[in-house]
């Protein structure tokens, strides 16, 4: 789907699907309205405002549009709650054959979110009328605070996240193409839209490369394989990209890392990104990223039921190879490099059993007392070297584990720092990116629980419960004290949000943290 922006009348469009906003306001307004003693309208909003009801409207359409959407409206069929979408077919009004209302909710709860949202729910909904070209007005979304450049942008990101399909695999696949334009179009225009198309595009593009990473199944998606991608993928880019193989990373002493792999025929693959868009002498901002492209459990083998989910036991290495390539699309001014360890963890003749020990870059012992937490043995080699270059800042993210599923379901990605002005800079990049996360406690007791008895460390937890913050606590003693790091589990996120977020696929990969990854390099900037 291709996404332009005209200056036009709806009228001259002649387009297969248009799209109006309808928003609700509270009316509130009419207690400081002097008229409003005599004026029916404003009496009806104050009870409305009363009973804490909301009364939708429509605004910047024609009047044979507005008499349409208002008579909705008036029967009861059209709220305007956020998201809601009523399609009117063969409407034939404004020189287009669908009409198609989509909710934006209280005018006065509005960011860029929303609009993503609104955009995505409405692709979604015409999906079933086989439109080939849909008009968005512009001029129908209420004043509001955001800026030109942004609302284009959000709104971009909205109808190309969800227009992703994974369907690759699958017989006439050609044939299932849906909206190939998209125009948001408006009675005004500047060049502000036109950056706003650029950018939502390359962060859609990049968040969807994410997704079809991380959808992809195991044998289509080695180690091997997502290094060849990556390597594609950053062509033309200002990106440099080096694959380390077995005998690098052996070399490297990376022996947590290099323990997994070996269940696995698949090579392992350590796959760095480097990015220079300003001076050498500002120190770089590093992306860890956890690259399971499969992983069983090993010897403690996961549960037959839902094992071919594992394939997504990659999505927190796919987020930070996505982003890697997003920031060199959009040519930011940030120096920031990136790591994603990649293997499969299988359950072959030479793989890790439990109570083998293994020695990570650092020097330090790990107790291996279960093989199915292999995510933050392979992160832990990947921390020490990216703290070896001494960066700004470090953020990983994984897919690490199911604990942080029990705890925050599929709505946030939990995140574990102690430093309170990194939390707080994560929280505002997320907010600006419309990411949804939640700050995790990690104390010494939680480091303490993985303390080993007979090596420095144990990969799970001594004690019951918390095992997510005890993880973090586990990936903290590869972590230099005095580098700002964060660490991001994406379990519950990664995949299957669909019933959250309207952009998201229902099933299949989310493409979660790319946004706010490149929020955070921004600041950079």
């Amino acid at each position: 789907m291709k996404i332009d922006t005209k200056k036009s009348p709806l009228e001259n469009l002649g387009t297969d699907a248009l799209v109006v906003f309808v928003a609700q306001k509270s009316g509130r307004n009419s207690d400081r309205n002097p008229e409003a003693k005599n004026n029916p309208k404003a009496k009806e909003e104050k009870k409305d405002a009363k009973n804490g009801s909301s009364k939708a409207y429509v605004e910047g359409v024609s009047k044979a549009l507005q008499a349409k959407i208002q008579s909705a409206i008036d029967d009861g069929s059209l709220s305007g709650a956020a998201n809601e979408t009523v399609l009117f077919r063969d409407a034939g009004l404004a020189g287009a054959r669908h009409l198609l209302t989509v909710g934006l909710g209280d005018q006065k709860a509005f960011g860029h979110e929303k609009l993503r949202q609104a955009a995505a729910s409405a692709v979604t909904a015409l999906k079933g009328t086989k439109a080939k070209t849909v008009a968005l007005a512009l001029d129908s979304l209420p004043h509001n605070s955001i800026g030109a450049d942004l609302t284009v942008q959000a709104l971009t990101e909205g109808a190309l996240l969800a227009d992703y399909t994974f369907n690759e695999f699958k017989e006439g696949r050609e044939a299932a193409k849906g909206i190939e334009t998209f125009s948001i179009v408006s009675s005004q225009k500047t060049k502000a839209f036109d950056s706003g198309v650029e950018a939502g595009t390359i962060l859609a593009e990049c968040v969807n490369f994410a997704r079809w990473l991380g959808d992809r199944p195991g044998n289509r998606m080695t180690p091997t394989i997502l290094a060849e991608e990556t390597i594609k993928a950053a062509k033309n880019t200002k990106l440099k990209v080096n694959v380390w193989d077995r005998s690098r990373i052996k070399q490297e002493k990376m022996g947590s890392f290099l323990s997994v792999s070996l269940g696995s025929s698949q090579e392992p693959k350590f796959i760095i990104m480097e990015y220079n868009g300003t001076s050498s002498s500002k120190r770089p901002l590093c992306l860890v990223g956890k690259g399971l492209t499969f992983d069983c459990g090993g010897i403690s083998i996961k549960p037959s039921a839902g094992m071919e989910e594992m394939k997504y036991d990659m999505c927190g290495g796919s987020a930070v190879i996505a982003a890697m390539l997003a920031i060199a699309r959009l040519k930011l001014k940030v120096n920031v490099i990136a790591y994603v360890p990649a293997t499969e963890n299988l359950a072959g003749p030479a793989a890790n059993k439990p109570g083998d020990i293994v020695i990570a870059r650092n020097g330090k012992s790990i107790e291996v007392n279960n093989t199915d937490a292999e995510g933050r043995l392979i992160l832990a080699d990947a921390l020490v070297y990216a703290c070896e270059q001494e960066p700004a800042m470090i953020l990983d993210a994984a897919t690490l584990t199911g604990a942080m599923v029990v705890a925050l379901g599929n709505t946030h990605t939990g995140f574990f720092t102690r430093n309170d002005k990194l939390a707080a800079k994560i929280e505002e990049v997320a907010e600006a990116s419309g990411e949804w996360v939640w700050r995790m406690p990690l104390t010494d007791y939680h480091v303490k629980d993985m303390k080993g008895t007979y090596a420095d460390l144990s990969n799970i937890s001594a004690s019951k419960g918390a095992g997510s913050a005890t993880a973090a606590g586990f990936l903290e003693q590869f972590v230099d004290k005095e580098i700002p790091w964060a660490h991001f589990d994406v379990a519950g996120t990664a995949w299957h949000v669909g019933d959250r977020l309207p952009y998201c696929p229902r099933k299949g990969a989310s493409g979660v943290m790319v946004r706010t990854f490149v929020e955070m390099a921004k600041t950079f900037e």
